[in-house]
């Protein structure tokens, strides 16, 4: 099946959890009823391996695996981003395994290296596409230290079709997207809550952990901004605001975590956090989700099994 990445990409970007069993191995086919229900609900682009998925507290082979198995769950009913990053040998061995498996598209990551230039980033974001037999990158920017010019640099490359923008800046975004080639989706990479203010200033979509959890929100929240409408946008987004208030907590520690705790409380259990990432909620965190939960009346979907 062709999909147009270009328009997925100024729909919503669905950061999936990455499950575990009760001996805290990977557990992919406990995605299947998530994946089923979120694209169900009109979300537009799943993505395997991002940080929501825990991607850096999984091993290379375990990424590997976890893009293998997505793919399959999707199963050609959407494009589907398979993040990619670390160090340059084990971000082209993932993208060479991400588009052997059927991926449509690479996210790459901010390399997370403490000697990062803006010109060895280039190399990199080059390297890691070529190892992908040619895949269009979306690029993850979470840092825009490297200016207007810089980001500008990168999008030049051969491939690049868009930036996930994650830094709450969005007059550096502007600035950004002035100086950058005009066929780049600006995707805003702050979920809901951020998405008014980056759309504002020209982003066009959003990622999403919330498509985990209550993807119908997500699609609404969506379909609001792309009419122009951010009044009800902005009200849409205040009743799912506790929960990204949840896992903005702990220096956003409890980032992923309030996604797996709401994804148990609705009886979809995908199994606890990795560390460095905060497990438990605390009890206060907890009755704030079990409220959330319980005033916007959410539950998991049953689920059959796909037939292909």
């Amino acid at each position: 099946m062709t999909h147009d990445l270009s328009k997925a990409l100024t729909g919503i970007s669905g950061i999936l959890v990455t499950p575990y069993d009760a001996g805290g191995e990977i557990a992919p086919r406990k995605l299947a009823p998530i994946i089923d229900r979120a694209l169900a609900a009109g979300v537009h682009i799943p993505v395997v391996n991002g940080n929501t998925g825990e991607y850096y507290a999984l091993t290379n082979d375990e990424a590997c695996t976890m893009v293998r198995e997505v793919a399959q769950l999707v199963d050609g009913r959407a494009p589907l981003l398979a993040g990619v990053g670390r160090g340059i040998r084990d971000a082209c061995a993932l993208a060479k395994a991400s588009a052997k498996a059927g991926a449509d598209a690479l996210m790459i990551h901010q390399p997370p290296d403490p000697f990062v230039s803006p010109r060895g980033t280039v190399d990199y974001v080059r390297a890691v596409r070529d190892a992908s037999g040619g895949l269009p990158v979306m690029l993850y920017l979470r840092n825009d230290a490297m200016g207007p010019e810089g980001i500008a640099r990168l999008c030049e490359v051969e491939g690049v079709k868009g930036v996930k923008w994650a830094t709450p800046n969005p007059l550096n975004l502007a600035r950004a997207i002035e100086a950058a080639p005009n066929d780049i989706v600006w995707v805003g990479g702050l979920a809901e809550v951020w998405a008014p203010p980056l759309y504002a200033v020209g982003a066009r979509g959003f990622t999403s952990g919330l498509i985990n959890v209550w993807p119908e929100r997500s699609v609404a929240i969506h379909a609001a901004l792309d009419a122009g409408n951010y009044a009800e946008a902005n009200r849409l987004i205040a009743s799912m605001r506790a929960f990204e208030d949840i896992r903005a907590e702990e220096h956003n520690g409890t980032n992923v975590t309030g996604v797996k705790a709401a994804l148990m409380a609705i009886g979809q259990g995908c199994g606890p956090t990795r560390p460095p990432s905060a497990w438990p909620l605390t009890e206060q965190q907890q009755a704030v989700l079990d409220q959330f939960v319980k005033d916007n009346q959410l539950k998991g979907e049953a689920h059959e099994p796909r037939t292909t």
